[in-house]
């Protein structure tokens, strides 16, 4: 495969990626979707045409990053204009090549999509502003995407890989949970495996819930929870965020948002 087919560019969402193993790097951050089989490439056009929209009202970017001008709608172009617009896109982004806030990752899973974040876009005050935005309108904005999970940090399984997530613990859990003037939290953790058979889940509880600790009076609570531990592992790669209103909000699944708001 030449060089220039196996590069990928989506304008507003800054450099062109390279096809990689599928895997993960740790300290990646992001957001995984889920869409029918089949759907995938679907799922991630629209996500990343969502999400970019909603960036520059959630985040402070910079000036330099937010002034592109309006392009006509990609509809309204036949196929070979479209191929041409698309090779000026790649061409100028050469030239003048933007932070890359949004990132589509080939994972190679049916049915599920990785987006890349980049700062300043935090993926979980992305994901709950947006869930949060979908549930109080109740229009349905995408059509092949349905459960956003992200993910605020992650780390390699290579070596120790319990040791590896007890650090990564501690750099995700610090906000939440051991502040200086810490609040007690209840707090309940979910555990999601994708081609992962490195660690049981009852391990990954237990290195997460120990790094919590009980010296503020944190409780387990798995009914009525104030936040929940997210924790993804998807073959060598560990990823977790803290997360709030995720009942409220069907567990971030934009289908089920519309399901629930259209029927009142």
């Amino acid at each position: 495969m030449s060089k220039r087919k196996s590069e990928h560019h989506f304008k507003g969402h800054g450099k062109k990626f390279k096809s990689g193993s599928n895997l993960l790097d740790p300290n990646t951050s992001g957001i995984y979707a889920t869409c029918p089989r089949g759907k995938e490439n679907q799922c991630r056009r629209e996500l990343l045409s969502v999400l970019s929209e909603k960036i520059p009202e959630y985040f402070d970017i910079p000036e330099d990053d937010n002034n592109e001008e309006e392009d006509e709608p990609k509809s309204a172009l036949s196929i070979e204009e479209k191929i041409k617009q698309e090779l000026s896109e790649m061409k100028e982004a050469d030239k003048n090549p933007k932070t890359n806030y949004l990132q589509p990752i080939d994972i190679d899973v049916e049915c599920v999509v990785f987006i890349k974040t980049r700062k300043p876009v935090d993926p979980v005050v992305l994901v709950q502003k947006y869930a949060q935005e979908c549930f109080d309108s109740g229009v349905k904005t995408t059509r092949s995407t349905q459960k956003l999970t992200p993910i605020s940090d992650s780390c390699s399984t290579a070596g120790d890989a319990e040791e590896h997530l007890k650090e990564l613990s501690k750099r995700v859990l610090k906000n939440h949970f051991h502040q200086q003037d810490q609040e007690p939290v209840k707090f309940a953790i979910q555990v999601s495996k994708k081609h992962f058979d490195t660690l049981k889940s009852e391990e990954i509880i237990k290195a997460v819930a120990e790094t919590i600790g009980r010296d503020h009076g944190h409780t387990v609570d798995l009914k009525n929870y104030e936040k929940l531990i997210i924790v993804e592992c998807y073959k060598n790669n560990i990823g977790m965020s803290v997360v709030e209103d995720y009942i409220k909000y069907s567990k971030f699944n934009l289908q089920q948002i519309y399901d629930k708001t259209s029927s009142h």
